[in-house]
């Protein structure tokens, strides 16, 4: 008889179905605007790491974040690995919550500084001036036709059709495959590496369980072996219901929300107001109800609750 038990693998498994060791790292973009972009990442690994002429790391994510859609305009990233002190996570996970670049970063904690990669180039981004180390790296869109994806396409998702590994690879899914151009090093690591690592000479890095709940994000402080620290996730911020309303009216001529059923949703986090709303205006359609009320949004609400739970 096993000793394991058998865990249903779901959506985002590596968090909901498992603890899994990751990086936290912060990636620098530059927006249309020509301002600094910063979202946090933990699926980030090595990918050409030998027998290529050249290097590379590969990037999960969403394509409707503001770190994807600079990327298929730009091209260009720095990833920025930051070290374990408390108000650096918590930085890096306020940074991580989904929102408009322009509501996150006035008030960024973070100092920068110019690279060295194309110091001169407008779409290299700033990086951090206190990571331990930095890559600053350039997409390679001529993997798999990837140069096809336009910013343009994406509003709830991308419509297809998909890539397998690079650019676009599901309605809300993309992978960037990034070629190294430079890694910066902070001296003390340098001299490290080039004279002999001891084990004093390791970074004080965070180490992203992988695993979150709905509150907290949890990670612990290597090489310190200290136990788990949870990271409250940042309240999301009530939007106008008159924001709600006319993102509502937008996803379907006959199919209407009331008010009260609209004031349900003035905590969803923007970026995903659209897909929610999309999501009840599918139940309504299957369930020939036109006017959808707050009654409506509590049933469904709890079949999606039944769903998770089974």
């Amino acid at each position: 008889m096993s000793s394991f038990k058998d865990l249903r693998i779901v959506d985002n498994f590596y968090q909901t179905s498992s603890f899994f060791p990751m990086p936290t790292i912060c990636i620098s973009t530059v927006n249309p605007d020509g301002s600094l972009n910063i979202g946090t990442y933990s699926l980030c690994f090595p990918y050409y790491i030998a027998g290529k002429a050249r290097y590379a790391m590969l990037l999960e994510c969403r394509n409707t974040s503001n770190t994807a859609m600079n990327l298929l305009r730009t091209k260009k990233c720095a990833l920025n690995f930051i070290t374990d002190e408390k108000e650096t996570f918590k930085e890096a996970v306020r940074l991580g919550f989904p929102g408009p670049s322009n509501e996150k970063m006035p008030d960024l904690k973070f100092k920068m500084e110019d690279g060295i990669a194309d110091s001169n180039d407008p779409l290299r981004p700033q990086v951090i001036s206190d990571a331990y180390q930095v890559f600053e790296c350039t997409w390679d869109d001529s993997l798999e036709n990837a140069s096809k994806f336009n910013v343009e396409d994406i509003d709830d998702g991308h419509p297809g059709p998909y890539n397998d590994f690079n650019g676009i690879t599901s309605k809300y899914g993309a992978h960037f495959i990034l070629n190294i151009d430079k890694i910066l090093m902070k001296e003390k690591y340098y001299n490290a590496i080039v004279n002999g690592v001891t084990k004093k000479d390791f970074p004080p890095v965070p180490v992203d369980y992988g695993y979150r709940d709905s509150t907290n994000f949890w990670y612990t402080q290597f090489p310190k072996l200290k136990k788990p620290i949870a990271e409250p996730i940042p309240a999301a911020k009530e939007v106008d219901i008159s924001s709600v309303r006319y993102a509502a009216s937008r996803c379907h001529d006959t199919i209407k929300f009331t008010d009260e059923a609209l004031m349900c949703f003035v905590k969803v986090p923007r970026p995903f107001l659209k897909t929610v709303l999309n999501g009840c205006i599918d139940w309504a359609k299957e369930n020939n109800v036109t006017l959808i009320t707050e009654e409506h949004v509590k049933i469904i609400n709890d079949k999606r609750k039944q769903e998770k739970n089974r």
